[in-house]
C-alpha cells in the first residue's frame, strides 16, 4: 500500500494511493464502513496501525471503485506535513559521498566507523511542489541531498538489526537541502540544516510490505533536468538494520519518527567548482518503486 497526506475539498486527508490507476481513496470510508474512528492525521494513523489493514484497505477500495477520487483532484503535501520530534539525519552514509567532500565539511575524511547523526528541525518540512526558501539574507551557498527516509512504525529501545523491520512503517523520499556556508561557519550541522522549508518530503508513503528488506532502490537527483546524484540504497555505509538498532540503544524510537538515511555522491558542494542552487532552480529527487519529488527554488 501507499498511504499519503492530501488536501481535498479544502481539508487535510489520509488517503491509499494506486499509482496506476492515478486515483486516491479516502481512508475514512473505510474506517466508517468498520465502525471505528478515523485517525486524525498520518502520525495518528501510523501509531493505530494493525498489520491486517494492509490487506483488508486493498480489499476494500478493490471493491469500491466508486469511491476513487482522481489525484488530480488533491494536492499531495508532505506524508507527516508537522513532525513530531526533530528529523534524524544520518551524514557521510555512502562512501562515494564522504570522499566526494574530503576536508570540506570539517572531521575526518576517513569512512566513518559509526553512523554520524544531526537533526534538522520539524520546520523546514514542505511537501511536493511546494516553494524552497533562498534565505538569501544569511547563506549563499544552498544545496541539494536526495535521501530514503525511513517512516517508524512503533515504539522501540535497544533494538536488535534482525528485528529492525518490525519497527519499520515504511518509505518516503527527502531532500536535506542545506546551506553549506552556515554547515561549515558551525562547528555543528544543525543550523546549516535546519533553515525552513529545507527538508522536501514526499510524495507519499510507501508501506514496508512493497519492499523488500533491507531495501535496494535506485536513487537519483536531478537540476533542472541533469542528472546529478545516481546511487542505490545498497550502497550505504551503515544499512537500515544497522541505523536502527544503532540509534535505538539507549534512545526510544517513536511512531512517525523519521530517518535521512544519507546522500549519495553529486552534491553541489563536491563539484569542482561547487556549484550551488540558484533561483527558479528545479529539483527531482526520485527513488525507485517510491517516484519523485518535485520542487523549486524561490525566485
Amino acid at each position: 500500500m501507499i498511504y499519503a497526506t492530501v488536501e481535498y475539498n479544502g481539508e487535510q486527508k489520509i488517503c491509499c494511493v494506486d499509482r496506476a490507476g492515478d486515483r486516491a481513496f479516502l481512508i475514512e470510508h473505510f474506517f466508517l464502513s468498520e465502525g471505528l474512528s478515523c485517525p486524525a492525521d498520518m502520525l495518528d494513523f501510523i501509531a493505530s496501525y494493525k498489520d491486517e489493514y494492509t490487506d483488508e484497505l486493498a480489499m476494500f477500495f478493490g471493491t469500491r471503485p466508486d469511491l476513487a477520487v482522481c489525484l488530480d483532484e488533491v494536492r499531495l503535501l508532505a506524508p507527516i506535513p508537522v513532525p513530531r520530534r526533530n528529523i534524524v539525519c544520518l551524514g557521510k552514509n555512502y562512501e562515494d559521498h564522504v570522499k566526494e567532500i574530503k576536508g570540506i565539511t570539517g572531521g575526518s575524511a576517513n569512512i566513518p566507523k559509526v553512523p554520524i547523526y544531526f537533526t534538522k528541525a520539524t520546520h523546514t518540512v514542505i511537501g511536493p511542489d511546494e516553494i524552497i526558501l533562498r534565505h538569501d539574507n544569511c547563506t549563499e551557498q544552498l544545496d541539494y541531498e536526495v535521501e530514503l527516509a525511513v517512516i517508524i512504525g512503533k515504539n522501540g529501545i535497544n533494538i536488535l538489526p534482525e528485528d529492525a523491520e518490525n519497527y519499520v512503517f515504511g518509505y518516503t523520499i527527502a531532500n536535506d537541502v542545506s546551506a553549506r556556508d552556515l554547515q561549515k561557519d558551525h562547528s555543528q550541522w544543525f543550523k546549516g540544516k535546519s533553515l525552513k522549508s529545507h527538508c522536501p518530503m514526499g510524495p507519499w508513503i510507501l508501506h514496508k510490505s512493497q519492499a523488500p528488506f533491507p531495501v535496494e532502490f535506485d536513487i537519483k537527483c536531478y537540476i533542472n533536468g541533469e542528472i546529478r546524484q545516481e546511487s542505490n540504497t545498497r550502497n550505504l555505509i551503515f544499512d537500515i538494520p544497522a541505523i536502527i538498532s544503532d540509534l535505538s540503544r539507549g534512545y526510544e524510537l517513536q511512531p512517525g519518527d523519521i530517518i535521512l538515511t544519507g546522500t549519495p555522491a553529486g552534491v553541489g558542494l563536491g563539484a569542482v567548482p561547487p556549484v550551488f542552487l540558484g533561483a527558479g532552480d528545479e529539483i527531482c529527487c526520485a527513488i525507485e518503486g517510491i517516484g519523485s519529488l518535485f520542487n523549486v527554488v524561490e525566485e
